[in-house]
């Protein structure tokens, strides 16, 4: 069972992250390194955090001191590879102009490769603890803890990894077009649900609902909000998903 909980669990966390890597990226070389680069730079975040926290722990144990400057400095080197990729814009452009790639033809593909360069990072982080965990010896719940402990993590790692490359689309959107209340909004709900995962670990499991259905709704919100500021449409949703119009862009804006 320790087998089939660990290969259920990564799969779960990984596989739509996976998915959308070799559907969207494996292809191109430029944008593997764009991916590795906004990787490096959530581990400099993580590092910042840690050295942080190492500091304030020897002052007081409360988690969620940690928990805010983690999110701080997250979003933090999102807006300084944001500025990086801008300065560098030209220049990249001039190095592939030769290449068969369209990572510079749209600005927010450039977006969601970073998002989800941050996302992947986040989640290896999350829950490549508990996968090590999950594989024994022994098994959760027989002295009250809770049984779906390793399925609610996986849950929780994919929902932040998909919002992590939501929020790249739309951070880099609202800096873009100046609409800071976007920029804002990342930022909020990003606090929001990494605090809300705060409740994952009280009351033996009983507080995992409410922590999923509002990080969820967060989702979904800030999915429907990346597909908007990227120029998307149902009715180019729903184009993509019939197959139609392959030889045209699906009401999608692009930003030359």
């Amino acid at each position: 069972m320790t087998a089939f909980t660990f290969f259920g669990c990564a799969l779960t966390a990984y596989g739509p992250a996976l998915s959308l890597f070799l559907l969207t990226i494996a292809s191109d070389p430029v944008k593997i390194i764009i991916l590795i680069l906004s990787a490096f730079f959530w581990l400099l975040a993580l590092l910042l955090s840690s050295i942080l926290w190492k500091i304030v722990g020897s002052f007081t144990d409360q988690i969620v001191i940690g928990l805010v400057f983690s999110v701080v400095f997250q979003e933090t080197f999102r807006f300084l590879i944001y500025l990086l990729l801008r300065k560098a814009d030209a220049y990249l452009k001039k190095l592939t102009e030769n290449e068969e790639t369209q990572i510079f033809a749209n600005k927010h593909i450039l977006a969601y490769v970073v998002g989800l360069g941050f996302g992947l990072m986040s989640g290896a982080f999350s829950l490549v603890n508990v996968l090590a965990a999950s594989l024994g010896p022994g098994t959760l719940g027989f002295h009250g803890e809770p049984h779906n402990f390793f399925i609610v993590s996986a849950i929780m790692t994919l929902c932040m990894i998909l919002l992590n490359t939501a929020w790249g689309v739309i951070f880099f959107a609202s800096l873009d077009s100046r609409t800071y209340w976007q920029t804002a909004y990342v930022c909020c709900s990003h606090m929001l649900v990494s605090c809300l995962s705060l409740l994952n670990s009280m009351e033996s499991g009983k507080f995992y609902p409410a922590s999923l259905v509002p990080s969820y709704l967060v989702l979904v919100l800030t999915v429907m909000l990346a597909a908007k500021v990227a120029g998307g449409s149902a009715a180019g949703l729903k184009a993509a998903f019939l197959g139609q119009n392959k030889n045209r862009n699906l009401d999608v804006n692009v930003d030359q």
